[in-house]
């Protein structure tokens, strides 16, 4: 089917006709077009010299199967450009139009958590582009620069890729310039010459290139969450950031040079060519994380977002989603404490490694690691406005930094007192993925908190690696060395089974910390990770386990006695399972002589009378004479 469509517009009062014709009918439509023009220059010699002076507009679609036209006076609106919206074929005296953003061009909100571009792509596409248009340095005129750059770029998508690559690595952001912006010029012959500008000029040049290569692009502008932006704060007045929005298969796209060049320093001072990837093409709904444009049709989002909406919401740093982050909760800037705590959760597409600072407050905290994020728990220990800033960094390659990904500003209305954790705690709190990684499956506490009532517990794993393990136990009250911190931990291992029996002091909070490293690895011990121990009876009073020496071998296991400090004047059982030995005895006064039973077990008793020190020994070798001394025990005073 052919259509064609006319519009005349010769007085206020406006005539328009519309006909659909059919390929058959064209002598009819001719003859209807010459009749109606007959009739619209009559009309039009009637109206005199209010309409000597006409326009015409057309406007044909891409199949070259409809076409508009529109007579009115030169100095009236077309109502063509009022109502219509044809895409690349919209024409005035010859010229194109720029299709404002419809129905077609918006992506739902909030965003879906599939892609961070607005359009699907790889990026090893453009290596050989980006590669090409780094180097370039055409710099007489845009025009040449543009021309340039097309020798490699083809489509419009890797045109506006090469007009964006060249832009973030050549223009510099201008901190001077930025306080003396009448002395600017925004022209982007200027901006091409100097070779740095403010958003204006890379917004306005990336315009002009962009026009040149025969894509469609807006300048954008409207409020930004940039440098200097603070938690909660609201916008009026004048815009602040300028950027661009690109045509590209049928549907607008966003982009911010500026950001995607670079960054500027906490005190701005000096800017440093950092290419951003994000912000090339980037999702609509992460754009308006931090770009609020002045005309929301240019959100390309459904439902756009409010200025509210905007203010309120929480800033997610480009860092965030680039490294696999997905969500935030709270979503809001400023988190009131409840009760004097704060419960905050990160959504993440894979492991992540993350750290925290609370500035402005000391805080106890708690940061427990999931497969997919972090859940963490502060306790402000003082009334106010704090900032809080989280950071992150991939699970693999440890030797990359920490990145800012978000920051929240804590509102504290009270204080909990009752709140006290031990100083030697450190974050991350409990087993998590990254225990697994170091070798500690399957652990029969899985809460990064132990609660007891009687001052015991007993921990367990599976390990997966060939691992020597120590623990230590840790309170703000106890003053104890690292040794003998560990005299309250009993540690068997069989097999690849690791079990700690611990018995705390007294009551109060406590750091159970493990460390461990390869058994072929002649250094130190290494921190793996602690668990809290909270126990809040306060009859709690548990002795030390007896000390163990250098035989005491992997596999052994003490059942009784347990406690260090032994009874004076009584007979003491003893139960131990050993390995590899001849014999085993007890030492005190006298030997008492340890006998191997059915089930495996060495058993016998000793008295302590007359003695203060009593000794567990062993004979690891029939054919030696020298025994070995693995378990000292102390007698209580008579």
């Amino acid at each position: 089917m052919g259509t064609m469509e006319f519009k005349y517009d010769p007085s206020p009062v406006a005539l328009e006709m519309l006909l659909i014709v059919q390929p058959e009918k064209r002598k009819t439509v001719q003859k209807l077009q010459t009749d109606k023009q007959l009739e619209s220059r009559a009309s039009l010699q009637r109206q005199g010299s209010a309409v000597r002076m006409q326009q015409v507009i057309t406007s044909c679609s891409a199949q070259g199967t409809h076409m508009t036209v529109e007579v009115h006076a030169r100095n009236s609106t077309p109502q063509l450009f009022k109502k219509l919206s044809l895409g690349k074929g919209f024409q005035e005296n010859g010229k194109r139009r720029t299709r404002p953003p419809g129905l077609k061009d918006q992506h739902a909100y909030p965003w879906d958590r599939l892609c961070l571009k607005s359009m699907p792509f790889d990026l090893k596409q453009f290596e050989k582009l980006d590669a090409y248009a780094k180097k370039v340095t055409a710099k007489d005129s845009v025009e040449e620069l543009v021309k340039t750059l097309l020798r490699v770029a083809h489509t419009d998508l890797e045109k506006v890729r090469a007009i964006w690559t060249w832009i973030c690595h050549h223009i510099a952001y201008d901190i001077v310039g930025f306080f003396h912006k009448d002395k600017l010029s925004f022209k982007p012959k200027d901006v091409l010459q100097s070779g740095k500008s403010i958003c204006e000029g890379y917004a306005g040049l990336f315009e002009q290139m962009c026009s040149i290569a025969g894509v469609q692009c807006m300048n954008l502008s409207g409020y930004s969450k940039g440098h200097g932006y603070r938690s909660g704060q609201t916008f009026s007045g004048k815009y602040d950031h300028a950027w661009n929005a690109v045509y590209l298969d049928g549907r607008w796209h966003l982009v911010d040079s500026t950001w995607g060049s670079g960054s500027i320093d906490d005190c701005f001072s000096k800017f440093t060519f950092r290419y951003n990837e994000f912000y090339f093409l980037t999702h609509p709904a992460l754009f308006i994380n931090n770009h609020f444009p002045d005309n929301s049709n240019w959100q390309l989002l459904k439902p756009a977002v409010t200025l509210e909406q905007f203010e309120s919401n929480m800033l997610y740093k480009s860092d965030f989603y680039k490294m696999g982050l997905l969500a935030a909760h709270p979503p809001t800037a400023i988190i009131q404490t409840v009760n004097g705590k704060v419960a905050i959760e990160v959504e993440s597409r894979f492991p992540m490694l993350f750290m925290f600072e609370l500035k402005g407050a000391k805080a106890y905290s708690l940061m427990m690691l999931k497969r997919n994020g972090m859940n963490l728990e502060l306790y402000p220990q003082k009334t106010g406005s704090h900032k809080l800033q989280i950071y992150a960094k991939p699970s693999k390659g440890s030797d990359e930094v920490y990145n800012c990904v978000l920051e929240y500003t804590i509102e504290c209305s009270a204080v909990d007192r009752n709140i006290c954790f031990p100083k030697e705690l450190h974050q991350p709190v409990g087993p998590s993925w990254f225990t697994e990684r170091q070798g500690f499956l399957k652990p029969s506490q899985k809460a990064p908190i132990i609660h007891t009532n009687d001052g015991r517990f007993d921990l367990s794993f599976i390990l997966s690696k060939d691992l020597s393990v120590l623990a230590s136990l840790h309170s703000d009250d106890l003053n104890l060395s690292e040794d003998m911190s560990r005299r309250y931990i009993l540690q068997v291992c069989q097999g690849n089974q690791i079990d700690f029996k611990i018995h705390l002091p007294y009551t109060g909070n406590f750091v159970f910390k493990i460390f461990a490293k390869k058994k072929s690895d002649p250094g130190n011990y290494n921190y793996v990770f602690n668990y809290l121990i909270c126990c809040p009876n306060a009859e709690v009073k548990w002795p030390m386990f007896p000390q163990n020496y250098s035989k005491w071998a992997e596999g052994y296991e003490l059942l009784e006695p347990l406690a260090a400090l032994l009874p004076a004047n009584c007979n003491i059982k003893f139960k131990l399972k050993l390995h590899s030995i001849a014999k085993a005895f007890v030492q005190c006064e006298k030997t008492f002589p340890l006998i191997l039973s059915k089930n495996g077990y060495w058993e016998g008793s000793c008295s302590t009378f007359g003695c203060t020190e009593v000794y567990v020994m062993v004979l690891e070798n029939a054919n030696h004479k020298f025994y070995s001394r693995i378990l000292k025990y102390d007698v209580e005073a008579q």
